[in-house]
């Protein structure tokens, strides 16, 4: 019998895997591994997270050295050496040393190529330049750190947000850089759908990363990427990450097919036109699982499997590939977002009739702490119900849900097989019904038609076909804070009393926050009547996630304010639990039995907040009377309707459940004003602190919503005349009320800020701005938190121009300071082009304090 000489051409994942596999069903054949690199076996995968600090030790990412593998598998290894050409009838390959220039011929059996790709370089002015790098291999990342560590660089452009790009815009982040992503598609992570890529987006932007989609980049020059959209963005450095090409000059010149997908064609079980040679990893094209099509996936699991399978059959065995299903996950800082099998849009591309559902739940209960939401949404075949693949975010268990997709994907399960699956579940890690279980459960009601939905991707066409009413069923809180403009607002908890206000012979949309509450609404319309309902799959927050990423055509929704987060360490302070005495009363009292989370989002006025799992715990702050009149509410009536049993169970005898929020709200009654007097007029803007400090109506007092009842003595005198605003004039509406209700008698609604500035004269009487002499410290929050000159007013360089309305009038005497003196110097220049006339550069903190 003959000995088997298997030349392997390139390293890494299916190369290095094929190796070991050949030797591990082999023991006497000849292995040869030749690496046009230096390395052969390394974790590409982790090289972003070496960069960023999170793995410390280069070493461990090699994996395997030629030395070590020789000595555990018996392959004879050479690194450097670039495969020139393949002599497919005299069975051997033609290679050179690139240090030595030696060339040698290697005979084989079989040849299996594992050449992978490489990262495109686009023909851009100055992308050759020192400063511009890529990241596929040790070397390139080799580059990039010595780079950072001689350079020391401030701001980076990283061109393309995929995989590699965000990972990279992390790292970048976390070597204290400041980084613009810049991708020409609609969103970054293409790949995924609008509303996943949005919950990405919101991360990036949270962590001060600037997004630059829909553009591309004209030239790179030392300190600046210019884009065609007009953006000059500056670059200290530049990551090209748009994609990889594979590896293909050799195949080609040796007469090896090509497929539709531009990938090395192969069979099942990845032979190619040549009986002799197998190939495996991205240099091949593949089948996909789902739709049957020619595609290239440059994905580590696909790429080892396949080497696994092309060793066994270079040794004579008949192992098939069934083809990729494409399952691939991000995490960008904590944010986890990941795709498997067919997108909506693919699947219908494909000529699937295709459909999708969309739900957020718990990732485990909501009791245990740490909830937070993960999001699935399954594509699934309508006729047959088959899952055709789904995508799933959050910042907890998105990887779990992703898997059990992926998993019914490949098996070609179908949204009922999976609807009952018990899976694993206790407080602390799962929930009874898993998201899993729910999103099964609204695809089953909607193919049955029990309970219709569009996703937030189909909302443009249905808006543009049927010109629908939405309506917003959630609470008056979220409501003002953002909605689709000119939805009507009808509270869950008071829909059934408002269904004569609802137009007949329209299609109606409902939302909720997550679909669930939407659910309910649609299902209430459906019962009083109406025929054409829909509810939003996946509610206002998939609502917000596609407005960020892609944005609508034909509807228009507030984008909430994105957190800002931190990378540093946040100690956690456990809160002490001291025990304060009650105020003892017997005054009616009105009790939100919600959580401290949901009480802080808005409540009735007046309301005390003694979460329902507090109640007997606290049991002294409701007073001594049994008879005591006590009002308690929640979200929907149902855990109010509990406390009311327990104060009951208590001894209190005179307990009325109000019902949820809405409810409550609905029954608002005004309170006569007090004591007269003259205070002069007051503008109030009622908005949140950050969106005051981006900009203001004149002399106006920010307290926001939220804070208003425990605020109400900075107002004044109840017959004090009240303008309050905000940013479309929802909160403020309710500010009024809430006013009212505390007695206030002169109170307006200015509507929101667009309509107080259009009606701003050359100075509202009620302005009360100051033109004394002013010093403005331009330095970040942080850096003014750590001592400031007495006095200095803390507007940060960013924030000037949106609060200028701060600084008063343009001839006040303005002297700005930074920690050196160059950001206000810069300040200086930003105030003089805005009209101010007597501003001077004060210079650093030092300078400053020293001049004292």
């Amino acid at each position: 019998m003959k000995t088997e000489k298997i030349v392997i051409i390139g390293g890494v994942a299916a190369g290095a895997t094929a190796a070991a596999k050949v030797r591990r069903l082999s023991p006497k054949a000849e292995i040869v591994m030749l690496e046009a690199g230096p390395d052969i076996s390394f974790a590409n995968c982790g090289l972003p997270y070496y960069i960023g600090g999170d793995i410390k030790s280069r070493s461990k990412l090699i994996l395997q050295s030629p030395e070590s593998f020789n000595e555990q598998y018996g392959v004879e290894v050479h690194t450097h050496t670039i495969v020139s050409a393949i002599d497919r009838a005299g069975h051997q390959i033609v290679a050179m040393d690139t240090r030595s220039g030696e060339q040698k011929v290697y005979p084989y059996t079989k040849l299996i190529l594992a050449q992978g790709g490489r990262p495109i370089k686009p023909a851009l002015p100055g992308a050759d330049s020192d400063h511009v790098f890529s990241l596929w291999t040790l070397e390139d990342m080799d580059k990039i750190a010595n780079y950072m560590k001689e350079k020391n660089p401030k701001t980076a452009v990283v061109v393309g947000g995929g995989f590699i790009g965000l990972e990279m815009v992390e790292a970048l982040v976390k070597r204290g850089l400041n980084v613009n992503v810049v991708e020409m598609m609609p969103h970054v992570m293409a790949i995924m759908e609008a509303e996943t890529a949005g919950f990405i987006e919101n991360e990036l932007l949270a962590h001060n990363v600037g997004i630059h989609t829909g553009a591309g980049v004209t030239e790179i020059l030392p300190n600046v990427v210019k884009l065609d959209n007009g953006k000059v963005l500056d670059a200290d450095m530049v990551l090209l990450s748009i994609g990889v090409r594979p590896t293909l000059q050799l195949a080609k010149e040796a007469g090896l097919d090509i497929g539709e997908a531009g990938g090395l064609l192969v069979n099942s079980q990845l032979q190619t036109n040549d009986k002799d040679i197998y190939a495996a990893g991205d240099m091949v094209e593949i089948e996909h699982r789902v739709n049957g099509k020619k595609v290239r996936i440059p994905l580590a699991g696909p790429a080892n499997r396949q080497g696994r399978i092309a060793a066994e059959n270079v040794l004579g065995g008949t192992h098939s590939y069934k083809g990729s299903i494409g399952t691939s996950v991000v995490r960008v800082f904590e944010a986890v977002a990941g795709t498997t099998g067919l997108s909506l849009k693919q699947a219908r591309a494909a000529g699937i009739d295709a459909d999708a559902i969309v739900v957020h739940k718990e990732h485990h209960t909501s009791y245990y702490p740490g909830a937070e939401n993960v999001t699935a949404m399954l594509v699934y075949d309508k006729a047959t119900g088959v899952i055709l693949g789904g995508q799933t975010a959050g910042y907890k268990g998105a990887d779990k849900r992703l898997d059990v997709i992926a998993t019914a994907t490949a098996a070609k399960l179908t949204v009922s097989d999976i609807a009952d699956v018990d899976f694993a579940y206790s407080p602390p890690i799962g929930t009874a019904n898993d998201a899993i279980n729910m999103a099964a459960y609204v695809a089953e009601n909607k193919i049955s038609g029990y309970s219709p939905s569009v996703t937030v991707s189909e909302l443009d066409a249905l808006v543009q076909s049927k010109n629908p009413v939405f309506i917003d069923v959630r609470d008056i809180f979220a409501f003002d804070k953002s909605h689709i403009n000119g939805a009507m607002h009808l509270p869950l908890e008071l829909l059934p009393q408002q269904l004569s206000s609802i137009p007949q012979g329209r299609t109606l949309v409902v939302y909720d926050e997550t679909g669930k509450k939407g659910h309910q609404a649609l299902r209430t319309l459906v019962g009083a009547g109406f025929t054409d309902v829909v509810n939003v799959s996946g509610g206002h927050l998939s609502l917000q996630r596609y407005a960020r990423s892609m944005g609508f055509n034909h509807l228009q929704i507030e984008l909430l304010p994105v957190q800002p987060k931190s990378l540093a360490a946040e100690t956690e302070k456990a809160e002490e639990n001291v025990e304060v005495a009650p105020k003892v009363s017997n005054e009616p009292l009105v009790v939100d039995v919600r959580t401290a989370g949901e009480f802080r989002g808005g409540a009735y006025p007046g309301a005390v907040n003694i979460p329902l799992d507090d109640l007997q715990r606290r049991a002294a702050e409701f007073g001594t009377d049994a008879n005591r009149e006590i009002v308690v509410y929640c979200a929907s009536g149902g855990r109010s309707a509990y406390a009311k049993q327990v104060l009951n169970q208590m001894g209190y005898g005179n307990v009325t459940n109000g019902g949820g929020l809405s409810a409550m709200m609905a029954g608002l009654k005004k309170k006569e004003p007090a004591a007269m007097a003259d205070d002069k007029p007051l503008v109030v803007d009622v908005r949140t602190r950050e969106e005051f400090r981006g900009g203001a109506y004149p002399g106006a007092v920010n307290i926001p919503l939220d804070e208003l009842q425990e605020r109400a003595g900075e107002l004044g005198n109840k017959l004090r005349t009240i303008v309050v605003y905000c940013a479309s004039g929802g909160r403020s509406a309710y500010a009024k009320q809430v006013l009212e209700y505390l007695g206030f008698a002169s109170v307006k609604n200015g509507g929101g800020l667009s309509a107080m500035m259009a009606g701003l004269k050359s100075k509202p009487a009620e302005a009360t701005v100051s033109n004394d002499p002013l010093i403005v410290d331009v330095r970040t929050k942080e850096e003014f938190r750590s001592g400031a000159y007495p006095g200095a007013l803390n507007i940060p360089l960013d924030d000037l121009q949106n609060r200028v309305s701060e600084l008063g009038s343009k001839s006040r005497e303005i002297t700005l300071y930074c920690a050196s003196g160059a950001r206000s110097a810069y300040a200086l220049r930003v105030l003089q082009h805005l009209g101010f006339t007597k501003v001077k550069n004060g210079g650093g903190i030092m300078q400053m304090m020293a001049g004292r």
